[in-house]
């Protein structure tokens, strides 16, 4: 079965300097231990792929059921520096939310999780 992360956790985005900072937060206490097992580093670089230039930062926040992610080299230069349309990192969360994640059937069951829409 097909989760996208938009109908299990909410996020904010925003920037310092050139680094962009993504916080997921799940939805329900319960759906935490799933999307931290889901939110890898990996899966993050790979999401982001042509969009950061540098690496990924992954802090997490149990007792706040969320996860904290720096997104370096996302915003050219920052702010003040950047010609993007988005240089202050907001759409990042947005961005991020898109993800779509595969869970057995058995596991979503069990932790009463939405399929995605389509």
């Amino acid at each position: 079965m097909k989760v996208q992360l938009v109908d299990i956790a909410h996020a904010r985005s925003g920037d310092k300097g050139d680094t962009a900072n993504v916080g997921v937060i799940a939805l329900k206490p319960e759906w935490y231990p799933f999307i931290s097992a889901q939110l890898t580093l990996d899966r993050v670089r790979a999401h982001f792929t042509g969009v950061i230039t540098g690496d990924v930062e992954r802090f997490e926040l149990p007792n706040l059921h969320a996860l904290n992610f720096l997104l370096h080299g996302a915003l050219d230069g920052g702010g003040t520096l950047s010609l993007k349309t988005d240089a202050q990192g907001k759409v990042f969360s947005t961005a991020m939310l898109r993800m779509m994640l595969d869970v057995p059937d058995d596991e979503a069951s069990k932790l009463g999780l939405p399929a995605a829409r389509t």
